[in-house]
């Protein structure tokens, strides 16, 4: 009996414990389910319902998951499916004469027509015929109405509108792309699923159905980039050229996607090393500006009603305040003017913006930065082309076009002609000036030992490093030195409104 006893008492807080997450479950979990079923079989034979599916996996997946989203077909009255009709039947004329005839470069055409899910669509594709164009529609599901070119659409859909990655949708494409071809996708069906993954914006889409047209005619994938005018990089399409004649292109795309995704974080940290000083700047400008347009005014009237004769340092603030009231608007004007040229002289001049481009390099604290920048990309760039077997000619050639640096840019051409004339390339950056020494030896080093590539690689790791280094030197000093000056900006307009206030207190215990 006890021995009965004890081992029912033993089981006994199990038990229990059972009961209570089996309530637990019912009460959260099954409850609100058998509600909803009895209420799905309307109240009739609800018990004995749920009794006959809850254990019906395939009867469970169907109700959870809910009703299979459809896509209703679009609409079109007869009016104007008889006018979309005429469209297509002068289409079928004109692809049977002039429409066939494909021209040596591609053009942007306009088309609309019915997509595969019913919905009437107006898009543009880049192509040499309409009759390809048509052929490539067709095969993806549409029904094609019209196909039209002309000057205004050549201006307005292939330059004015035309389609640019950002890098970080680069990045993305490139890292999908490896990922379809190394799991055994074709090129042109990854470039596909990649179109309906990528519907940033309309371009961009045509865009990728245009690469999807000129892969499906059999051309290669780095014409087909290269047709598409300014959306992929230069370097990235002579990167694929090379890849195709040595078979090495899924390597090379994820070279790629690393190499932007790198260069990407360099621009990154150039551009936060630049914003964090504006921003402090422009905020102690703004708040300078405040307290003399508006809280200078209201002690200028207070220590004018008590009759006090102003002078000094507030007489000087009082009349900064006086003068932005009065002028406010010329200022801004004057300002907006300046910075107008400025950009205009920069973008168009190619001397002066040789010149601010030496003064930036020479400037004390931000050289560096620049400079490491610059040496960055070049040589992660250089190292890319060289290890892909591009031409050293074409190489330089490519680097000329990616910085916009005119002093780089002068390097590089002086490059080409060393090759030309049969010299070292390394001659072309030997004592000068946006040249580091280490960089110097490292290309001579490389040069020397027929291991140009690899030396180049370790030139953009070392200047990479040195570049996140100085930038985060330069945020780590900028820091204080920005907010000592706006405490002292700040500090001298209050003293000058506070030391008059003392003075008057004086005078009236006087």
């Amino acid at each position: 009996m006890d021995t009965a006893k004890k081992t029912i008492l033993d089981f006994f807080p199990f038990a229990l414990f059972k009961y209570l997450i089996s309530g637990f479950t019912f009460v959260f979990g099954r409850m609100w389910l058998f509600l909803y079923l009895v209420l799905k079989a309307k109240l009739k034979d609800g018990i004995s319902y749920y009794n006959s599916h809850i254990d019906d996996s395939e009867f469970m997946y169907n109700t959870i998951r809910g009703k299979e989203k459809t896509v209703k077909p679009q609409k079109i009255n007869a009016t104007k499916m008889k006018a979309l009709e005429q469209q297509q039947a002068a289409l079928v004329q004109d692809l049977k004469g002039a429409g066939a005839l494909r021209t040596a470069e591609p053009h942007t055409f306009q088309f609309k027509a019915l997509s595969p899910q019913g919905k009437l669509v107006d898009g543009t594709i880049k192509g040499t015929s309409k009759v390809d164009i048509n052929t490539f529609l067709v095969s993806e599901g549409y029904k094609v109405y019209s196909i039209e070119t002309s000057k205004q659409i050549e201006f307005v859909y292939g330059k004015v509108f035309a389609p640019r990655l950002k890098t970080k949708e680069l990045i993305f494409w490139l890292t999908q792309l490896t990922t379809y071809l190394r799991a055994g996708i074709t090129l042109n069906e990854g470039v596909r699923i990649l179109t309906t993954q990528m519907r940033t914006n309309k371009a961009i889409e045509n865009a990728f159905k245009s690469l999807s047209y000129e892969l499906s005619i059999g051309e290669s994938f780095s014409e087909a980039m290269k047709k598409q005018g300014d959306m992929f990089p230069p370097l990235l399409i002579n990167m694929i050229k090379a890849a195709e004649a040595s078979g090495t292109l899924e390597e090379t795309l994820d070279d790629m996607a690393n190499y932007y995704t790198e260069l990407n974080d360099t621009k990154k940290a150039m551009i936060s090393a630049i914003t964090y000083p504006a921003l402090i700047s422009v905020f102690a400008i703004g708040v300078s500006v405040f307290i003399c347009v508006y809280v200078v005014p209201q002690f200028r009237g207070i220590y004018e009603g008590n009759g006090m004769e102003i002078g000094g340092l507030t007489a000087v603030v009082f009349g900064a305040s006086d003068f932005l009231k009065a002028n406010w608007f010329y200022i801004v004007a004057i300002i907006g003017i300046i910075v107008g040229i400025f950009i205009s002289l920069f973008k168009y001049i190619k001397g002066f913006k040789i010149m601010v481009q030496i003064a930036l390099m020479k400037l004390p604290l931000f050289s560096k930065v620049i400079i490491y920048n610059e040496l960055t990309i070049f040589s992660k760039t250089f190292a890319s082309l060289l290890k892909n077997n591009v031409y050293i000619t074409e190489s330089v050639d490519i680097l000329s076009k990616i910085t916009s640096n005119e002093i780089y840019k002068a390097i590089l051409f002086k490059t080409i002609n060393n090759i030309i004339k049969g010299d070292k390339i390394s001659e072309a950056f030997r004592n000068h000036w946006a040249v580091p020494d280490i960089a110097y030896y490292m290309i001579v080093t490389g040069e020397s030992t027929g291991q140009l590539a690899t030396m180049m690689q370790k030139v953009s790791d070392y200047y990479s490093k040195e570049h996140k280094q100085i930038v985060g030197n330069l945020k780590t000093f900028l820091e204080p030195v920005i907010i000592v000056f706006l405490t002292i900006i700040v500090g001298i307009i209050v003293l000058a409104i506070l030391v008059p206030m003392f003075e008057m207190y004086n005078n009236v215990n006087m």
